[in-house]
């Protein structure tokens, strides 16, 4: 034995993971087969990673156990991240719901990381091969070094040009451990040749609720030239399966504007009407497809009703996703059937933990994923470090 723990994957769960065993006693080897570490953060909130959210709770996750993340948040909150993220100096500020950001660079948490990392004494060694696992004598094996607890914390498939694989995956199934399909999330969503007029409208944006798989997410769609992206499609994603519509709700009190515009303007088109409220040229592409070819003036109730009902309904039937290439994160994985929720570890292999984005539960976008793995993590490192009764 080597080490008491060897965490593989040097991203936030991984970090935080082997940052909490090493300062509580344990001998941790942390490894990545990447050239640095925290890769991902460093993209992360457009270079200034969006770190938690101030109102995170179970609700914020995906999962086919949707209670199975409870005991980690609670035990680990986005406020005992804030209180690291300030001992360490690091200044932030908040944006719209609840999203906390670096006022400077996400190489500050980073930074933060593999601070607290070297205050537990861990050892972190980049460009391992880490494919190779053996089990024995209660003993895991990896990279020429071996430990009786092992932490799985490589994530999920989503960004492969940072580096990121399914290997988690095959080392869940390794141990016997079910894996639930893994999907890409918080992934724009692309549009068939029956809405190229949307899709000609690209670059266009507009504040709207959208709809999919019984959630709804009142924020900011983008109209692109493949189909439909932004804050409330990257949302809407996570709970869209193929074949399934997207609905957007354009103008909330539809029919009270057009009613009005009867009213006030009875000479005006609906286009017009449309352009005091929406981008100008959505408002064409809609005006088009809603087929009203009257003057508000000369417009009925029911013809009032029904164009207020498209345009709180707009729906799309996409024709898939962008695909992980362009997923922030990945739903599904590592069943949380196979897992203890106190302590992440394996229910069928002692000493085997799974955390992060390797494992079925998947936040909203804003910060609720990085929360998930700095509370995975924490749980993980914490129990390693019990089980050596230092």
């Amino acid at each position: 034995m080597t080490h008491d723990l060897i965490v593989l994957g040097a991203g936030a769960a991984g970090l935080m993971a082997a940052a909490t065993a090493g300062q509580a006693g344990a001998r941790v080897l942390l490894l990545d087969h990447a050239d640095k570490a925290g890769k991902k953060i460093l993209i992360s909130g457009g270079g200034r990673c969006n770190f938690t959210n101030t109102g995170t709770e179970a609700e914020n996750f995906l999962s086919e156990n949707p209670h199975f993340s409870k005991s980690a948040l609670v035990r680990y909150t986005q406020w005992d991240f804030l209180a690291l993220v300030e001992r360490h100096g690091i200044a932030w500020h908040e944006k719209t719901l609840g999203q906390l950001f670096c006022d400077g660079s996400a190489r500050q948490i980073v930074a933060m990381l593999l601070d607290e990392c070297a205050a537990g004494g861990v050892e972190l060694r980049l460009r391992a091969k880490i494919d190779d696992i053996g089990h024995g004598d209660g003993l895991f094996r990896v990279a020429g070094a071996s430990a009786p607890q092992l932490i799985i914390a490589t994530g999920g498939p989503s960004i492969p040009k940072m580096g990121a694989t399914g290997i988690a995956y095959r080392i869940a199934e390794r141990f016997g451990l079910t894996v639930v399909t893994p999907r890409p999330a918080l992934v724009p969503l692309t549009l068939g040749e029956d809405a190229q007029a949307f899709r000609d409208i690209s670059g266009v944006s507009s504040h709207v609720t959208a709809s999919a798989g019984g959630a709804a997410f009142s924020e900011a769609a983008l109209f692109t030239h493949r189909g439909l992206s932004g804050p409330a499609i990257l949302q809407a994603s996570s709970y869209w399966t193929p074949g399934a519509p997207v609905m957007l709700n354009l103008l909330d009190n539809a029919e009270e504007v057009l009613r009005e515009a009867r009213r006030l303007s009875p000479r005006v088109h609906l286009r017009s009407v449309l352009s005091e409220h929406l981008p100008n040229r959505l408002a064409e592409v809609l005006a088009a497809r809603i087929g009203l070819q009257t003057e508000m003036g000369n417009t009925s109730d029911k013809e009032i009703a029904r164009v207020a009902g498209e345009l709180q309904a707009l729906t799309f039937h996409p024709t898939g996703t962008e695909g992980f290439a362009k997923a922030e994160v990945t739903a599904g994985g590592i069943s949380t059937d196979a897992l203890s929720s106190r302590t992440m570890e394996a229910k069928s292999v002692p000493g085997l933990y799974a955390i992060g984005e390797a494992v079925d539960v998947t936040g909203w976008l804003g910060g609720y994923n990085f929360q998930w793995a700095w509370a995975s993590g924490w749980a993980a490192g914490q129990a390693a470090a019990e089980k050596l009764g230092r």
